[in-house]
């Protein structure tokens, strides 16, 4: 692995990163830049804190710490949609200041591009209380398009107010926004994790419910699609067991970082979700990122997608080799929305601080007889 440059920081990497990102989508020069500026601007002093130095805090968004990830969206015959997820102003003093940081950097953002943030503001006393506890209080994601206007989401953590919370501080924000059937729609789950909402001017705005599921079986993974008309239990678990390496024929139990459903909501008065989303943590359950990317390459042509550009933003991030360590492909998922091709969407770590060395064989699943 080459040596680390010397006075590298926060903001100058990922910056980076996010250029080459953006010039990789097509995105022009100047819409590419007024991005990176955005990112770091909202990332508040953190940007300036040099790589030399461990982590300022421990954020949940990342393995390594840093306060940034990415992601591609593929889609059939059009190119593929960046994205960058970050912790607005995280880290500074006390949980609650560092929330209050955070709004306001997000606000800042949305006055940058005239973007409504009303959803949030109904609903931000529940999940932005004055003494928040958990791993995370708010998060921000920016999806860059062509024309130097991304969209705006911004995700938020259920149990802000504590885990037994949970379910009543996302049930009433459900009714607020509402979605009052939404919350009754979703599998049985171990955990409420996000609430995640698209601001300002989308097309089809959604409202987006993100569930963990703790050791569960493959073979009970068609069972979580509550979405009418979704992808069928077979689809579900061919991408599941291809993501995860897992031998056809074989039962597995995901029995370390847990597999996550995310359900979306457009219409209020529906009792169904319009989209389902499957999420694996393929950094669990793979030896290294040579392996996860071996396995992007079996799904992505099953859905008439090319694995190139993946494998160029892979080196658009770093230049390590790919069998040196796990956790740069942390995710693959399979998205289906109603009247939308599937899609496939790969979450990019930054790895700022620190390479995750390989995973120890054997990495699948437990085998379940």
């Amino acid at each position: 692995m080459p040596p680390r440059p010397v006075g590298r920081t926060v903001g100058g990497h990922t910056a980076r990163q996010l250029l080459a990102l953006c010039e990789l989508v097509g995105l022009d020069t100047g819409e590419s830049a007024e991005y990176a500026r955005a990112l770091t601007d909202a990332l508040g002093p953190v940007v300036h804190r040099s790589l030399d130095l461990p982590p300022a805090v421990p954020t949940f968004l990342s393995d390594d710490h840093t306060p940034v990830e990415f992601s591609l969206s593929f889609s059939p015959g059009a190119g593929p949609f960046l994205r960058v997820l970050f912790e607005p102003s995280s880290g500074f003093g006390t949980p609650a200041e560092s929330s209050r940081l955070g709004l306001r950097a997000l606000h800042t953002l949305a006055r940058r591009w005239s973007i409504s943030t009303e959803k949030l503001d109904l609903i931000q006393d529940l999940f932005l209380p004055d003494d928040p506890r958990g791993a995370f209080t708010l998060w921000a994601a920016l999806e860059l398009i062509p024309g130097g206007a991304p969209r705006l989401k911004a995700y938020l953590n259920p149990a802000a107010s504590g885990p037994d919370r949970a379910e009543a501080t996302l049930r009433e924000a459900l009714h607020r926004l509402g979605h009052h059937r939404a919350y009754d729609s979703l599998p049985p789950a171990d955990r409420l994790l996000f609430l995640a909402l698209d601001l300002g001017g989308w097309e089809t705005p959604r409202l987006k419910l993100y569930t963990a599921h703790h050791r569960l079986r493959a073979s009970a993974v068609g069972a979580l699609n509550r979405m009418t008309d979704g992808p069928s239990p077979a689809e579900t678990e061919a991408f599941l067991y291809t993501a995860a390496g897992l031998p056809a024929g074989h039962d597995g139990l995901f029995d370390r970082r847990p597999v996550l459903a995310c359900h979306s909501f457009t219409d209020p008065e529906a009792d169904r979700p319009s989209g389902f989303t499957l999420h694996v943590p393929v950094r669990d359950y793979a030896h290294d990122d040579r392996e996860v990317l071996g396995r992007a390459e079996k799904l992505l042509p099953r859905y008439g997608i090319a694995p190139d550009v993946l494998r160029d933003a892979l080196g658009a991030l770093t230049p390590r080799r790919l069998e040196d360590g796990v956790g740069l492909i942390a995710y693959l998922a399979m998205v289906h929305q109603q009247g939308h091709a599937p899609r496939l969407t790969a979450y990019l770590s930054s790895e700022a601080y620190r390479v995750r060395p390989p995973n120890e064989r054997p990495t699948g699943p437990r085998p379940v007889l």
